[in-house]
């Protein structure tokens, strides 16, 4: 058994591949491998029977390279860590904290693992398998990945919960509304999580106990004991669902304190109208409206001066040009400007 240990400090327990299973999922990928690439090779040679032995070569190597390496990268990548032997045996290549590989563990893997199980005749695997305590070769402990076992004998595949009666999670159902949660950390609440995602994919011996210890922490937190005849993992299914059921309110009566018109915004203040350029006129004294005499203080009271009506102006016809002036005729009396002589009386 594995002690892999999730990003939620949550230890998965689950049972690793062993030498003998892992060198027949091995030998399985590599016959199907070496397969291919004779095929492919005996089609190339009849296509390219024109070509030089340098460029024959040079394409055997291609085709070496990406049946052996590229092949095996690229399935691991697109199904999760699981080839065509892994598959066949149960098996699956995940990472060290228990998630799926990626691209980058998988071409690590595909990398060392040509080196060590095809040029060293896969001598240095079988002696690091052996020695190590998960059955890692070189190629996982390089990758930071571990093959582990999906289907183990008698497990049935899934672990479904134990059926429960609905009396007894009725009877609970009352104690859950008066339960305080507040002394349980969330590092608590995360482990939790993690495990019930996973109740599918652990062994269920191994969920059992994990089932058991979380439940038995958690009810020492809230001091609410487990009830007899209920599946931890059904306990701690409960007690979450109330939690998350209590955070939904929450967020809901904050929403509703807010008020509906928090979240929308002010009305855009549209500005008045300002009046056309031109005087203003002045504003007629109270009472000059109706005819009323007007009080000033301090004076007797005034008529108002009678309203003068309105006149059109008349408009100016046009008389056509003006005519120049006619010159003075001269005075008898006075002599002509300038010559100094007088006419006769």
């Amino acid at each position: 058994m594995s002690d892999l240990v999730t990003g939620e400090a949550v230890v998965l327990g689950l049972q690793t591949a062993k030498l003998p299973s892992r060198a027949l999922a091995i030998v399985i990928d590599l016959l199907v491998e070496f397969a291919a690439l004779l095929v492919f090779t005996l089609l190339l040679s009849l296509a390219l029977i024109g070509l030089d032995g340098a460029a024959l070569a040079a394409v055997m190597i291609g085709l070496t390279v990406f049946f052996l390496v590229g092949v095996p990268v690229m399935v691991e990548t697109l199904t999760r860590g699981r080839s065509l032997g892994k598959a066949a045996l149960g098996l699956r290549v995940v990472r060290t904290d228990g998630g799926p590989v990626r691209f980058r563990h998988s071409l690590v893997r595909g990398l060392v693992g040509f080196f060590e199980m095809i040029v060293l005749t896969g001598a240095p695997a079988v002696i690091t398998s052996v020695v190590h305590s998960d059955g890692k070769r070189l190629g996982d402990i390089f990758a930071g990945t571990v093959v582990v076992r999906e289907r183990t004998p008698g497990a049935g595949g899934s672990t479904p919960l134990p059926p429960v009666h609905p009396h007894l999670l009725q009877s609970m159902g009352h104690e859950l509304v008066a339960m305080d949660l507040s002394a349980v950390p969330e590092p608590l609440w995360l482990a939790i999580r993690q495990l019930l995602g996973r109740v599918g994919q652990l062994d269920p011996a191994v969920m059992i106990q994990m089932s058991t210890r979380l439940a038995g922490d958690l009810s020492a937190r809230i001091g609410h004991p487990i009830p007899p005849g209920l599946h931890p993992a059904a306990y701690l299914g409960a007690v979450l669902t109330e939690r998350q059921r209590r955070e939904w309110t929450r967020a809901q009566e904050q929403l509703w304190a807010a008020g509906p018109m928090s979240a929308q915004p002010a009305p855009a203040q549209v500005p008045a109208p300002r009046p056309a350029s031109g005087p203003v006129p002045a504003a007629a004294p109270a009472g000059a409206a109706d005819g009323r005499p007007v009080r000033v203080l301090g004076l007797p009271a005034q008529q108002p001066a009678p309203a003068t009506p309105a006149v059109a102006p008349t408009p100016v016809q046009s008389a056509g040009p003006v005519p120049a002036a006619a010159p003075a005729a001269p005075s008898l009396d006075k002599p002509a400007a300038g010559t100094g002589f007088a006419p006769p009386a």
